[in-house]
């Protein structure tokens, strides 16, 4: 069965912004979804969301991981700690290089095997904005897409969900149509 995997970022949960429009036009299309709370969510640690996530996800070619903001991160290390080759990554808000950190960033990889990677999925897709207020922008975006190949869509939207920066965005059609 085709399943998409949905992780959000720092500080969020599945209920934030776009995850439940998104979980719910993916099962009207019949994708299997999970969107789980990951662990110690205001404080996001590689140790406790890379076990969380293979654990738990079901990782097979007919699956689709999507990832926000530390979210797209995490799905960078799936990647790059998998031996299976899933059908799409789609990255939101992502970001390759690290980020001005304060102690309270995600303390995720800083450095990652872009060739152990790349190889990871069917099809590569990056979106990020021009104007992302954590700087989470398009430069970073470009560094993924560069290093890995795929799609990069650029747009305006800031970080396309962010309760910091008031930004609800509550639907995503875009990403309902991506997703295939």
């Amino acid at each position: 069965m085709k399943n998409v995997i949905i992780l959000h970022g720092t500080g969020d949960s599945p209920d934030l912004f776009w995850f439940p429009y998104v979980a719910q036009g993916l099962r009207e299309k019949g994708f299997e979804v999970w969107l789980p709370q990951l662990p110690n969510a205001e404080k996001p640690n590689l140790k406790d969301w890379l076990p969380f996530i293979l654990e738990n996800g079901r990782f097979t070619e007919e699956t689709v991981i999507v990832g926000h903001s530390a979210g797209a991160q995490i799905v960078l290390s799936i990647l790059e700690n998998s031996d299976v080759k899933v059908k799409q990554a789609i990255l939101i808000s992502g970001y390759a290089k690290p980020l001005p950190k304060t102690e309270n960033d995600p303390q995720n990889q800083d450095e990652f095997n872009w060739g152990k990677i790349k190889g990871k999925a069917g099809e590569f897709i990056f979106i990020n904005s021009d104007n992302d207020p954590w700087e989470c922008t398009d430069l970073q975006g470009k560094i993924m897409a560069d290093s890995l190949g795929g799609r990069l869509i650029i747009m305006h939207e800031g970080h396309m969900g962010s309760q910091t920066h008031n930004q609800p965005y509550k639907e995503f059609p875009l990403l309902l149509e991506l997703i295939h």
